[in-house]
């Protein structure tokens, strides 16, 4: 079960809400960018980002230099991470919506200075981003990794919130002879393309080919 604390208890549409902990790691496990939220010289700041999720921990990566980084290993942040599933076409423009599925993190990040936990990190965010590249390419340097810095955020302290189904109409507006229902939105890979120094006879991998 989630946490209730006054950052996660919603205050409207309460019946789109999940307690449930394995639908934050549905939403979570199968995404590929969330936001982290942070608070910069007095100002927030909401920065798009890759990330990983080790069990009850997500993992965050970004340059050493980058102020977003320091204040988030120093401070409260928030994460979220949304799914558009489809627009919602009602029969009134007032009732249109979408459907989704959406969560937020809060809580103190810390910063990763443990060897071991910083690569396990790390390989959560390649995972997320690429299954199977990370025992492919070259792992970091010791250069590489002094120019990294890696957040831990606890799952602690999450919500929930998921919207599927029809559009929910004005009983009066039944009647009208206007089309209503759901547009799905549905994202698929591309075919992979080559870099263009890719010398001759190396193919992609099985893990990038078979994507799905």
């Amino acid at each position: 079960m989630l946490s209730t604390t006054p950052r996660t208890t919603l205050g409207r549409e309460k019946h789109r809400g999940s307690t449930d902990r394995s639908d934050l790691h549905e939403v979570l496990d199968t995404g590929l960018i969330c936001h982290l939220g942070v608070v910069v010289n007095g100002h927030p700041m909401v920065i798009p980002t890759g990330y990983g999720r080790v069990g009850e921990t997500l993992y965050l990566h970004g340059s050493t230099g980058a102020s977003s980084l320091r204040a988030g290993g120093d401070g409260e942040v928030c994460v979220t991470v949304t799914h558009l599933d489809g627009i919602v076409l009602a029969r009134s423009i007032f009732h249109h919506s979408v459907n989704y599925r959406s969560a937020i993190i809060y809580g103190r990040a810390r910063l990763v200075t443990d060897p071991d936990e910083r690569m396990e990190g790390l390989r959560a965010l390649s995972e997320q981003l690429a299954p199977g590249q990370w025992d492919y390419v070259r792992r970091p340097s010791r250069k590489e990794l002094a120019a990294t810095a890696v957040l831990a955020l606890s799952l602690e302290e999450a919500s929930v919130k998921i919207r599927r189904g029809e559009p929910k109409d004005e009983e009066e507006d039944y009647a009208l002879p206007v089309w209503a229902g759901v547009l799905p939105l549905v994202t698929s890979w591309g075919e992979p393309e080559p870099d263009s120094v890719l010398p001759e006879g190396i193919d992609a991998p099985v893990h990038i080919l078979h994507r799905e």
